[in-house]
């Protein structure tokens, strides 16, 4: 398992590399600012939908970035 720091720095790397430095800021500063509640989100999120279709879903998502790296 990874300490927190190397989470913190590889998350930050992320998302530096998927959004650019200022939006990578802008998003952090976002999320500190927001009362969002990540695990509430998790809990409604797939509420409405069986495991199979989850699976399903889930099947795709990984063929289409499989495809993005061939």
């Amino acid at each position: 398992m990874r300490t927190d720091s190397i989470l913190r720095l590889e998350a930050m790397d992320a998302l530096i590399s998927a959004l650019g430095a200022i939006d990578a800021e802008r998003f952090i500063s976002m999320m500190k600012r927001d009362t969002f509640d990540y695990t509430e989100w998790q809990r409604k999120l797939w509420a409405d939908k069986s495991i199979e279709e989850i699976h399903s879903m889930a099947s795709v998502h990984e063929k289409t970035i499989e495809n993005r790296g061939a």
